[in-house]
């Protein structure tokens, strides 16, 4: 983890005050979209990070892609095509904090865009929620997802849009922090296949007609 965190901030001093620099003078961004998970290769297939994952996805699918580092995150910026729309510019981030120091990474860059807490949506795993169940929800607590609080305690706000993402509880008696950090199953990869997807298409209608419609098409029935 040291190795890194080192490697990453030996890019940021390279390269922050360039970025910076850019966006202050050429960037107008009206939404920011936060991917969660933990920086390394050891990480990627995570269930901890289907944020991540569906932020790639993402980006992906708008021909952006995660070419800067500012505020200790990764960053791809550009237009999500949305048909009918108007093709909104956004900012992706992946922060590179570690899932729990998250805040420290979406707080600075919210300021630095000057993008408000109910423009940042923001997308994480939640082991409350079976595999293949998305939730979107306009604001609330943390759930007791860490990466959230530390994202709450830093804006100073609940106040943001999230999409949560079913992960599914442990089986047995195992940890849910061993848990988290292993890979999907065979069977319930299979199944997250699609699940990132809808996942994508639910932050695509949120960005094209606001929460309340987002919620309205994606949530369960139950829901409503």
């Amino acid at each position: 983890m040291n190795r890194i965190g080192s490697w990453w901030r030996r890019r940021e001093t390279a390269h922050s005050k360039a970025g910076e620099s850019f966006g202050r003078h050429f960037e107008v961004l009206s939404r920011m979209i936060v991917g969660l998970g933990n920086p390394g290769l050891e990480y990627s297939h995570s269930r901890h990070n289907v944020g991540f994952q569906v932020a790639d996805l993402l980006a992906q699918r708008h021909g952006m892609e995660f070419d800067r580092y500012q505020k200790r995150a990764r960053l791809a910026i550009g237009r999500v095509r949305i048909p009918g729309g108007s093709d909104p510019r956004a900012l992706l981030a992946k922060p590179m904090t570690y899932m729990n120091a998250s805040g420290e990474a979406v707080a600075p860059l919210a300021a630095f865009y000057k993008i408000g807490p109910a423009d940042i949506m923001v997308i994480f795993d939640d082991l409350d929620l079976p595999v293949g169940r998305i939730r979107l929800r306009p604001g609330g607590g943390s759930g007791g997802h860490k990466g959230m609080q530390s994202i709450i305690k830093h804006l100073g706000s609940e106040a943001f849009p999230r999409l949560r993402i079913g992960i599914g509880r442990p089986p047995g008696q195992m940890d849910p922090a061993n848990y988290v950090l292993r890979p999907f199953s065979p069977d319930q990869e299979a199944e997250m296949t699609f699940v990132r997807i809808r996942a994508a298409e639910a932050i695509e209608a949120w960005l094209a007609l606001g929460v309340e419609a987002a919620m309205n098409q994606f949530n369960p029935v139950t829901d409503a």
